[in-house]
């Protein structure tokens, strides 16, 4: 994880299943996903290749 200090103009999101307040948010900008705790918004952001997390999703809807 990193801090992303030049990040552009995120729209984070997070599940509409979520309603603890406390998930995952994420947001695409230049073919990355970029990830945050929404807890913690001004905490780490991990990036990630955006098909490197079609596959993550894909296995997440897989093993359910």
């Amino acid at each position: 994880m990193a801090d992303y200090d030049d990040e552009p103009a995120l729209n984070w999101r997070k599940s509409t299943q979520s309603n603890s307040g406390g998930c995952l948010e994420a947001a695409a900008a230049d073919g990355m996903v970029f990830l945050r705790d929404s807890k913690r918004p001004d905490g780490p952001i991990m990036q990630i290749s955006g098909p490197a997390w079609l596959v993550f999703v894909a296995e997440l809807r897989a093993s359910h």
